[in-house]
């Protein structure tokens, strides 16, 4: 199994890894728009959501991944008027790819300025 980490404040305090590599599968934890300073990325929930895909997509490359071999994202959105905002965003990157994806409403995230987390899951496996 291979790790990997980011910027986020979280990941050593709360004990997790920013993503994992098992065999062929790479699994990327939920991810906030965090800026390498630790701090929160402004702007609207589009700017937020690239950052997190962002951060994902680094961690995916990083254990040897791209946004071709994502298979499933999860998104986490504090408000469902953002949802076509964070949808477009994700249909920018994955709209050849077209993973299994899930958008919830929830009521807060961890930071109350984030309108977004997102996770991923990717597979390097070839059929």
């Amino acid at each position: 199994m291979r790790r990997t980490a980011s910027a986020s404040p979280y990941e050593a305090r709360f004990g997790f890894s920013r993503a994992l590599r098992v065999g062929d599968r790479i699994l990327v934890s939920g991810t906030g728009p965090v800026e390498p300073d630790g701090s929160s990325t402004p702007g609207d929930a589009a700017a937020q959501a690239r950052r997190c895909f962002a951060i994902a997509l680094a961690a995916i490359a990083e254990l040897g991944g791209s946004a071709a071999d994502v298979v499933r994202t999860r998104m986490f959105i504090t408000d469902a008027a953002d949802g076509e905002a964070i949808g477009a965003v994700h249909g920018e990157l994955f709209g050849e790819t077209r993973p299994a994806a899930t958008m919830v409403v929830v009521a807060a995230l961890l930071r109350p300025e984030w309108k977004v987390e997102i996770e991923a899951e990717a597979t390097l496996a070839r059929t």
